[in-house]
């Protein structure tokens, strides 16, 4: 194994998930150092460590764990501003959908009147 970093995402409410996130850590071999970051949910595990094996011990906790997607969190923000105009559109475009909707409901009578005559 080679020096790698693994971050994970822990769901951790309180100071007894980070005292368990702490322990199985810990514990691990291959780990030389550790970052547990309640508010951002977020633990950073430095060593000779697998991450799929950093995982697999976190989740051990019973905590919710995925790995990190740092890339995807960014860029949501700048583009925000942009998408909410565009968003507003197709709201415009539902009402048109809207009455096919009816049609349907009679379509749903029927087999409900013939499931009564059975």
């Amino acid at each position: 194994m080679s020096q790698q970093t693994v971050v994970l995402k822990v769901g951790m409410s309180c100071q007894g998930c980070v005292g368990a996130v702490n322990r199985v850590l810990g514990k691990m071999e291959g780990v030389e150092s550790f970052d547990i970051d309640i508010k951002e949910q977020k633990v950073t595990v430095k060593g000779n460590v697998e991450p799929e094996a950093v995982f697999q011990t976190v989740s051990k906790t019973g905590k919710k764990t995925s790995f990190w997607e740092a890339e995807a969190a960014p860029a949501p923000a700048p583009a925000e501003p942009e998408s909410k105009p565009a968003e507003e559109k197709p709201v415009e475009e539902k009402p048109a959908v809207t009455p096919a909707e009816p049609e349907a409901k009679p379509a749903e009578e029927k087999p409900a009147e013939t499931g009564a005559a059975a």
